[in-house]
């Protein structure tokens, strides 16, 4: 099969298409033939060698979420046929022809929609679903603030936040992105290279942020929320080290957590699948959440889909079409 390959730690240049043996679906899992597969920012991670992959995934081929049909299928798969279309989370090995995921990881394509948006689905909702709603617990009603708001983790939570009944607020570098970001229902976009939006969002009621930022957005998040806030990480791309206000964490009550997805167990993954077919797909099929892609690159034009995400000038998801 062809794949993409990391052939050492670098720029997008060391991803290179190359021909590879084809997986072998195990006990438990399914083997897909993949036709489209999204591009994520752990994906820039581990081309640089800074994000291993997890004990038992492609070390070599990157890739997180992909959409194809299933193929072959190993003991034990019981819900999936052959020919069936498929979205799924898998720990690496999505940039490439075939790809094994465990079958509890897998969910419908779902209805009118097409491979390349499919893909868009799994790495997005699941690590949203999990962070802003499992871990942060947000509630109808109350306010969620995004940065990163343009991103495919942002678009993802802004809108699964606006259809369960809260409101969503956002942070982008342009007025271009915030633009497309309150197209998708964000109460506020602030410019964070024009506004300072601590200022500009004092006052609004922040019950729970999602930050991918870190470094010295923590002690502005601290300031921002609200009591009884939660302040959810999943990336720290401004670092993890900076001084945090704990007399304000105990006076405001604030719930301060976060997760990384990659290295979770099969048990967990497949029970967060579960939850989210059965919270999102219905949003899914109402029109409440769509798929927002910014480009489509051919497979062997990985190296391009990763400048365009190191550039961070899309707006959404960037995909990789195999087939």
């Amino acid at each position: 099969m062809r794949a993409i390959i990391i052939y050492q730690p670098g720029g997008p240049s060391v991803l290179q298409l190359k021909e590879r043996d084809q997986p072998t679906a195990g006990a438990g899992e399914v083997l897909i033939k993949v036709h489209a597969a999204g591009v994520n920012r752990p994906d820039i991670a581990q081309r640089k060698g800074n994000y291993a992959a997890p004990p038992g995934a492609p070390i070599e081929i990157p890739g997180l979420e992909v959409a194809g049909e299933i193929v072959a299928i190993g003991e034990g798969a019981t819900r999936w046929k052959e020919g069936d279309k498929v979205c799924a989370l898998v720990a690496g090995g999505g940039y490439a022809e075939y790809v094994v995921a465990p079958a509890g990881q897998c969910l419908p394509v779902p209805a009118g929609w097409d491979f390349i948006q499919a893909c868009t689905l799994p790495e997005t909702v699941f690590t949203v679903w999990h962070n802003v709603f499992q871990r942060g617990h947000l509630q109808p009603g109350e306010h969620l603030l995004v940065h990163g708001g343009s991103s495919g983790i942002g678009i993802t939570a802004i809108q699964l936040a606006v259809a369960t009944g809260a409101k969503a607020y956002a942070t982008a570098g342009t007025d271009v992105k915030c633009a497309a970001v309150m197209a998708l229902g964000a109460t506020v976009c602030v410019n964070y290279r024009t506004t300072d939006f601590v200022e500009r969002l004092r006052g609004e009621g922040i019950d729970v942020i999602l930050d991918m930022v870190g470094g010295d957005y923590i002690p502005k998040n601290i300031n921002l929320l609200r009591e009884e806030g939660r302040l959810v990480f999943i990336n720290v791309m401004r670092g993890h080290k900076e001084m945090l206000d704990a007399l304000a964490v105990m006076q405001k009550r604030l719930t301060i957590t976060g997760s990384t997805l990659r290295g979770r167990d099969l048990k967990f993954k497949a029970a967060l699948a579960a939850e989210v077919e059965k919270q999102v797909w219905p949003f899914i099929e109402q029109g409440k959440f769509k798929s927002v892609i910014y480009k489509v690159f051919p497979l062997a034009d990985a190296a391009a889909a990763h400048q365009l995400m190191e550039s961070s000038e899309h707006v959404g998801k960037i995909v990789l079409q195999v087939i």
